[in-house]
């Protein structure tokens, strides 16, 4: 094993679902984080970061990894990642580290390396390999609701009838009604305490790595006082929008079929009904709600830095805090993630290095993807990021540089195929290998490009910001779309797995980069 000497701490914070504009160092008009603001005035902010996937199984595999979803082919919740690839956890292992997780991972198991009849084949929330598991948080969230039981909350509705609002809804229309469990008694507080006991059990100059996974602000979209009316449903920025739902959906038919199947019950439950009939009222309710989930996890994350700083750990502590994708928040009338827009993937990332104060409360404008993550933790723990990952160290930015050749557009891929169900492949007509998409998103176009043969897209950003129209079919933009489609090709071909094709065999061996230290699963 190797030594670990004086490496910092690592605090690695994901929170599921949190937009990136959903900060007010961000200068959004009306939500406030002073403690994520707190923890960017002593670090770096960077403001175009970008999820590599959605939903949380494909997202977290392209944080984990360090690799595109091309290569690590984690499609949808429930794609089994492949035990051949490293991931974080594995690489900070391999440092000396007890790399430590508090929530959850969401990660589908090789089911080549498990017996037919394991348990763990049955549930997409399994485990990154290589974490030890200081409090498992899965969707059933049983560990927290024996938490509430203990201190007097009645649990008897389970999940997700927990997360109903007392006494219920009026109807099918949105109320700001909190649920039964208190402020301090979140799923957020629940895991910020685990973590607070866990880290007073630490000794002082033995380094640790820990991984909080917070639930919050994903859905239902619901939270208790002060923060459930913290925010006034009227307030908030306009929707990015076309002036009807039938219009989004008459301007292409991934949006006509992911407008159709968008239930309101899957962000509020009990509701009836499809998020697109809601109404602005219910939405803006909706969204004020999720303002006041954020600033409830920004409150835990105060109780985070308080409990770093009287543990004497807040000086030696990397903090890298982001989400794995975003949240629509009712533009082009959806809410949740997926698709090709923006708001989906679009997420924040704040890395505060204690031994890097010079860039202290800067600013990054450059933009920066979900799997260069991995990568710039190795390089802060002063080791070479393996270079078939895809994502690129970020330090250079930390100490005030701007890395040569850098990249001049973020890349993400969305996949909805249903191997169990089948229902996106009846819906279009096309095979599960072809229903994907993939996006390359630059300063003035974004192009997206899907698989069977349903058309694409590109947008001319500088003139319409909101995604509205496709100007794909437009003669004046064939330069554009045949410049981007080029791009988007180029890009794949440079990202094609390099596991292997950055070694070569010769009469003096092997010549490049073998990575001999992933482990697979069981291993």
């Amino acid at each position: 094993m190797a030594s670990i000497g004086k490496r910092p701490n690592v605090l690695l914070i994901t929170c599921d679902q949190w937009r990136s504009d959903c900060l007010s160092v961000a200068s959004h008009p009306v939500v406030r984080t002073p403690n994520a603001d707190a923890l960017a005035a002593e670090g770096v902010l960077f403001r175009r970061h970008y999820g590599g996937a959605a939903p949380c199984s494909p997202a977290r595999a392209c944080l984990y990894t360090g690799l595109y979803q091309m290569n690590n082919r984690v499609c949808r919740n429930g794609t089994p990642l492949d035990a051949r690839h490293g991931n974080i956890a594995l690489a900070i292992r391999a440092l000396g580290y007890d790399p430590t997780l508090f929530g959850y991972t969401d990660v589908s198991l090789d089911p080549r390396r498990l017996a037919p009849g394991d348990p763990r084949l049955k549930s997409y929330e399994g485990v990154l390999p290589g974490f030890s598991v200081r409090q498992f948080l899965p969707e059933h969230q049983k560990p927290w609701l024996s938490w509430l039981q203990a201190r007097g909350v009645e649990t008897d509705a389970g999940f997700p009838d927990i997360h109903r609002p007392v006494g219920g809804e009026a109807g099918n229309d949105v109320t700001s009604t909190p649920p039964v469990y208190s402020k301090d008694e979140t799923p957020t507080a629940f895991l910020a305490g685990e973590f607070i006991r866990w880290l007073g059990e630490q000794e002082r100059d033995a380094p640790w790595f820990a991984h909080l996974s917070f639930i919050s602000p994903h859905p239902p979209f619901i939270v208790p006082e002060p923060y459930n009316t913290l925010y006034d449903p009227a307030d908030g920025p306009a929707f990015r929008r076309a002036e009807s739902w039938q219009t989004e959906a008459g301007s292409h038919p991934y949006l006509a079929y992911d407008l159709d199947r968008q239930k309101r019950k899957n962000f509020r439950p009990g509701a009836e009904g499809k998020v697109r009939d809601w109404g602005d009222d219910n939405v803006r309710a909706v969204r004020a709600l999720y303002y006041g989930m954020i600033s409830e996890v920004d409150a835990q994350l105060g109780r985070l830095w308080q409990a770093l700083k009287a543990a004497g750990a807040w000086d030696d502590t990397v903090i890298v805090l982001t989400s794995d994708h975003a949240e629509l928040m009712g533009d082009h009338f959806m809410l949740g993630k997926g698709g090709f827009f923006d708001g989906s993937f679009h997420i924040p990332l704040i890395i505060r290095d204690p031994r890097r104060s010079g860039t202290s409360g800067s600013q990054v404008d450059r933009f920066t993807e979900a799997v260069d993550i991995l990568p710039t933790l190795l390089d802060l723990l002063d080791q070479d990021p393996p270079p078939h990952l895809d994502g690129f160290s970020l330090k250079p930015f930390l100490e005030g540089e701007v890395p040569k050749d850098w990249r001049d557009a973020a890349h993400w891929e969305f996949d909805f195929r249903s191997i169990a169900g089948g229902e996106p492949e009846r819906h279009f007509g096309i095979d599960s290998r072809q229903c994907n998409l993939a996006v390359i998103r630059a300063e003035k176009f974004k192009y997206v490009h899907f698989g069977g043969g349903l058309p694409a897209l590109l947008f001319d950003l500088t003139k319409d910001p909101g995604e509205l129209t496709n100007v794909a079919t437009d003669p004046a933009y064939l330069a554009a779309r045949l410049e981007f489609a080029e791009k988007l090709l180029a890009w794949r071909a440079t990202h094609l797995d390099q596991s292997l094709a950055l070694a070569e065999l010769t009469e003096d061996g092997v010549v490049g980069y073998v990575d001999r230290g992933s482990k697979g699963i069981g291993q």
